[in-house]
């Protein structure tokens, strides 16, 4: 039983990290999309 508990807990560990992963990387990616947006905004001007 305690094994089962600290697996649990462990899972539980690393599902929440890999969610903070996955939103850090979305972040990156909509900051770099937005980035080429503003750049090729000043390109047509």
């Amino acid at each position: 039983m305690r094994k089962v508990v600290i697996l649990a807990a462990v899972a539980a560990a690393l599902l929440t990290a890999a969610c903070n992963t996955v939103a850090g990387v979305g972040q990156d990616i909509s900051a770099a999309g937005k980035a080429v947006s503003h750049t090729a905004d000043k390109v047509k001007h």
